[in-house]
């Protein structure tokens, strides 16, 4: 039965049908050109469904922010959630787990342990701070973060040990195959997230600012490549073209120096918000011009925004392709999944921290910043214990002087 098998068919297109990916990847016999958008026939289609998602999921955005910190970080932890949804099925296979009853839920056992562990440590204190009306239930989250890393190592502990209880013989390199890419996940997921974060507790406008501007060239770019491009960028995105990755880029560096000065987006009048003129030459109409100090800040994160944000979409892209998948989820309609539209933005949050942290944060102290410290970092009991602390300091100073 196998001689006639292999007499009767030959066996190169099998080998070849094997190899076939099921994405749309260029045919080398074709040019990259013909796969963009000005070539795409459906695409007056395509565009009306993103631009349908694009304005819910821009109003959704708004109203969250409006709400406040807290619903912004309530707001990244579901994002985080369904991007780990999504890169989880990404490398799951349904024959090998339906002889592993049990082993998905190891995986979320490590994402909600490694969110533990971020959170608390972000959101520890100012959490207490918000809790101290209540005796009991100040006690009790005070006696959770004084024992916070205790409580993440075990849980870690307990996942690392039913992991190895659930080893199954055939099974090993599947196993160990998910236990490595579900770490990977956890760093790729929470370490722009914690930077994110972060920045929305130094302030709103810290958060908003580099995330707008990122929403701002994603929108861009598809608008100036849908209209005009016509030169092919990269070969890892068939789709982006010179056209739209220039006119975004334009876009977004203008967006984020004159936007600021048109007054919607307002935060506290501290030094970086107060406007400063500055004279120009006498053969103009104009004899001065007045800039917030911010401004510069905003020019450097639209510059990032425009120029090195975007080759987080072009690693993703990448990433597809080693998977010989199109998108990572279906779950927005015209855009693909969460992890498609967060790809610059993972980028963006690590850099627009970093810069913040490098840059805006003052380097000396002041008597609001340590002021600041006390309150966010100290628990009520502390704050008082360092009040009398300092009556006591400052009576033996002042009876010492006399």
């Amino acid at each position: 039965m196998q001689s006639e098998n292999n007499t009767s068919a030959p066996t190169t297109p099998r080998l070849r049908h094997r190899r076939r990916s099921n994405e749309a990847i260029p045919d080398a016999t074709k040019a990259n050109g013909s796969h963009l958008l000005v070539h795409d026939r459906n695409k007056y289609k395509s565009f009306l469904v993103r631009a349908y998602s694009t304005v819910w999921m821009i109003a959704g955005f708004v109203l969250i922010v409006y709400m406040g910190h807290l619903y912004i970080t309530a707001m990244v932890v579901v994002i985080q959630i369904f991007m780990a949804r999504e890169l989880f099925n990404l490398l799951r296979k349904a024959h090998e787990e339906r002889d592993l009853p049990g082993f998905r839920m190891l995986n979320w056992h490590f994402f909600f342990t490694a969110m533990l562990f971020v959170y608390g440590r972000i959101l520890s204190q100012r959490l207490v701070n918000t809790v101290t009306s209540d005796k009991f239930l100040y006690q009790f989250v005070s006696s959770l973060i004084k024992y916070h890393m205790v409580i993440c190592y075990f849980l870690y502990i307990s996942g690392f040990v039913w992991f190895i209880l659930t080893l199954k013989k055939k099974m090993y390199k599947y196993q160990f195959s998910q236990y490595a890419w579900t770490h990977m996940i956890l760093i790729v997921v929470f370490a722009q997230s914690s930077f994110t974060v972060a920045s929305i507790f130094e302030g709103i406008f810290w958060f908003l600012l580099p995330a707008s501007l990122i929403v701002i060239n994603d929108i861009a770019a598809y608008i100036f490549g849908f209209f005009f491009g016509r030169t092919p960028l990269i070969k890892l995105s068939p789709k982006k073209t010179w056209e739209g990755f220039i006119g975004a880029s334009v876009a977004t560096i203008t967006s984020a120096f004159v936007d600021l000065a048109t007054g919607w987006l307002h935060c506290d009048p501290g030094p970086l918000f107060k406007p400063e003129s500055f004279p120009l030459p006498g053969w103009l109409p104009w004899k001065e011009i007045t800039i917030l100090p911010v401004q510069w800040h905003a020019l450097c994160l639209g510059l990032f925004a425009s120029i090195i944000a975007p080759f987080g979409g072009f690693f993703a892209s990448g990433f597809k392709r080693a998977f010989k998948i199109k998108d990572f989820g279906d779950s927005i309609p015209g855009h693909g999944g969460i992890t498609d539209r967060m790809d610059c933005q993972m980028v963006m949050a690590v850099f627009a921290y970093i810069y913040h942290q490098s840059f805006i944060v003052p380097q000396s102290f002041r008597v609001e910043m340590i002021l600041e410290q006390i309150l966010t970092a100290l628990t009520y009991e502390e704050q008082k214990a360092l009040y009398m602390k300092l009556g006591e300091i400052l009576q033996e100073r002042l009876f010492g002087q006399s």
